[in-house]
């Protein structure tokens, strides 16, 4: 990806005697080898809550991040590693130029957590020169209040083969990370506790996939990595340190997630080219934390096509494969508040050994199906296998000649270089042909929803569909949700469930996913007797997509709490792990007035979670109110308010 030209103000005088002693003696602007100068510059978040330092000390790189006044990330190293062995930023490092600007924007996205996202932050960039080679290279750094993030840039016209990041993070002393991969449940551990895994076929180590999300000794304070515009270039992941107990390394995946395509040690890349930003959200709660997860999209590229008129986030109910069942689905979704209907696996054969999927299984007549959906102004989106996406062009254009609404891609690889070009790819042709996409399996986020809105979700986590914990439930909010989108299914009324039902109910305002399948595994004759289904009418109110969003309340891996606004109406939802738990939440985060509160809560707890019934009530209440939600163990809480 090419750096692009900005219009803001440049200033070449270095500020501070250290930082001016490096310019003295490289010679800004000018060419040839210089001698190697200490020198520190710090971007601050422009309301001083955030700072990350880049310091230049004999000739090595080295970064830190600071909270409040608080360490983040201690001393930690950068730099990249070139396929021939060269090492930028390790020794004989120099400064040739130095810039910084302060850049303050409002922005409007397609749909979101927010109608607007506030894009505030200070920026400070450093060109720089290895001596031994004489390649030219850059660091960007910024802070933002919610976090900080860094970039390199390969500055010299040309190609580069870039075989490694030797970006590491070291934390404080007793900190614990959130360490998950594949799709596997998250196990806080201590920095070099990550357990080792992976297959011959698969990059193999103590590491970790991204969001990582730390807690820290010192108590409110949390992070969580991730990153954001990874363009032409290899997932990060991370890895603990044989030696430095407290620091993880970044480690640029080689093979695809799950071992199938081609091995990739190193990738080549036109430059100049900007790496993927490296990203440290960060919350002086854990409840801000949740609030500041839009750094991801700030720091992504715009790029939302002319006309969005056509993305629409919504609820998708997925159908049994027959035509009956599916303008059952139809009637179901236009009764119930629902978008989409969808045809899952096996709509065009058996997904593992099929390879054409332009056209239904017999039991299936789509054409009727579509057309029956049309008339309801429901969408229709259809799953796709990755093996039958040979032609991805083609096929996106002949699903919008029949009149579908969206694809969802399952058993997705991602990791390489060119899973990375694949999965860009694959966004932008659907954007081409006005088709929505959803990316299923162990596929991370990186803030592409901003620049294809199109590509309205992904998976990439271990799924409601496992049924898990309760305890897992309230640790996403805090980790996978803050990277992006979040492909979590919710399931109401399940046997299987860990959870109770309104612990599921809550989910729909807890998680930010603006694509959200309900009712999982399922079918409309379930639902048939409205009285036996208390919280059918939340699910038919609560939109996917937000105005504005608030976190009340949360500690990962314990409790959460989250109101969101659509219009003049708050939804809030709250969930607790499997211990009981009663919250006080102030409500003033609501307009002045009264409001009706409906509230869906945990009644008397069944010998299972799931068995726990949900008791409807309503009161008044205004923005002086304290709202005591109790909950069940492995419980929750949905209220609707709204205004009188």
């Amino acid at each position: 990806m090419e750096v692009p030209a900005r219009p803001v103000s440049r200033r070449g005088l270095l500020k501070g005697a250290a930082v001016a002693a490096g310019a003295a003696a490289v010679g800004i602007g000018t060419t040839g080898t210089a001698a190697a100068a200490d020198a520190s510059v710090t971007a601050t978040a422009p309301d001083g809550s955030t700072a990350i330092t880049m310091s230049l000390t004999g000739g090595v790189l080295t970064w830190s991040a600071k909270r409040r006044g608080a360490t983040v990330i201690d001393t930690s190293a950068l730099g990249l590693e070139l396929d021939d062995g060269t090492t930028l930023g390790r020794s004989g490092t120099v400064i040739t130029n130095y810039q910084h600007w302060t850049v303050d924007n409002t922005w409007t996205p397609v749909y979101g957590r927010n109608a607007t996202v506030h894009d505030w932050y200070q920026e400070m960039r450093w060109n720089l020169r290895d001596t031994a080679t004489l390649i030219n290279f850059g660091v960007q750094i910024r802070a933002y209040p919610s976090g900080v993030a860094f970039r390199y840039v390969l500055l010299d016209k040309g190609t580069a083969t870039v075989a490694d990041e030797l970006t590491t993070f070291v934390f404080p002393d007793g900190t614990l990370v959130y360490s998950a991969r594949d799709e596997d449940t998250y196990n806080p551990v201590a920095p070099d506790s990550i357990p080792s895994t992976g297959t011959a076929g698969t990059d193999t180590g103590p590491l970790t996939d991204l969001p990582l999300t730390a807690t820290y000794a010192s108590g409110g304070l949390i992070a969580c990595v991730c990153e954001s515009s990874r363009v032409n270039f290899p997932r990060l992941m991370l890895s603990s340190v044989s030696g430095q107990p407290d620091a993880l390394a970044a480690h640029l995946m080689e093979h695809t997630a799950r071992g199938s395509g081609t091995v990739q040690t190193a990738s080549t890349v036109t430059t100049p080219f900007a790496t993927p930003w490296r990203a440290v959200v960060t919350g002086s709660t854990h409840a801000e934390l949740v609030d500041n997860a839009e750094l991801v999209l700030n720091l992504a590229p715009a790029g939302a096509p002319a006309d969005t008129s056509w993305i629409k986030p919504g609820k998708v109910f997925r159908c049994n494969l027959t035509t009956a069942d599916g303008t059952a689905g139809v009637d179901f979704a236009a009764a119930r508040g629902l978008q989409y209907i969808e045809y899952d696996a096996g709509w065009y054969g058996p997904e593992g050994s099929t390879t054409d999927a332009t056209g239904p299984i017999d039991a299936i007549d789509l054409p009727s199906v579509i057309s029956y959906a049309t008339g309801k102004g429901i969408g229709v989106i259809l799953y796709v296998n990755r093996i039958a996406l040979t032609s991805p062009d083609s096929l996106f254009a002949r699903y919008r000649s029949w009149g579908v609404a969206g694809v969802k891609l399952g058993f997705i690889n991602d990791g390489t270089q060119a899973m990375t070009n694949q999965i860009t790819g694959w966004a932008k042709t659907a954007a081409a042909h006005s088709l929505l996409i959803d990316m299923h399996d162990d596929v991370r986020p990186f803030g592409y929803e901003r620049t294809y809105p199109n590509w309205i979700s992904l998976e990439g986590v271990r799924g409601n569909e496992h049924f898990p914990t309760a305890s897992h439930n309230v640790t996403l909010p805090f980790a996978r949700n803050i990277g992006g989108p979040m492909d979590y299914t919710i399931c109401y009324g399940q046997s299987r469930d860990r959870t109770t039902n309104a612990h599921q109910m809550a989910m729909a305002a807890v998680y930010y996913q603006p694509l959200n399948f309900l009712y999982w595994y399922d079918s409309p004759s379930k639902y048939a007797n409205t009285a036996n289904w208390p919280g059918l009418p939340w699910f038919d109110a609560i939109p996917t997509t937000w105005d504005e969003s608030r976190t009340l309340d949360g500690s990962i891996g314990r409790y959460v709490a989250v109101a969101r606004r659509n219009g003049t109406t708050w939804y809030l939802g709250a969930m607790t792990d499997e211990s009981a738990r009663t919250l006080s939440l102030p409500l003033s985060f609501l307009a002045d007035g009264t409001w009706t509160a409906t509230v869906y809560a945990d009644g008397t707890p069944g010998t299972y979670p799931y068995q726990t019934p949900v008791v409807k009530s309503t009161r008044t209440v205004t923005s002086a109110t304290v709202l005591g939600v109790a909950m069940a163990p492995a419980g929750g809480q949905a209220v609707v308010l709204k205004p009188n």
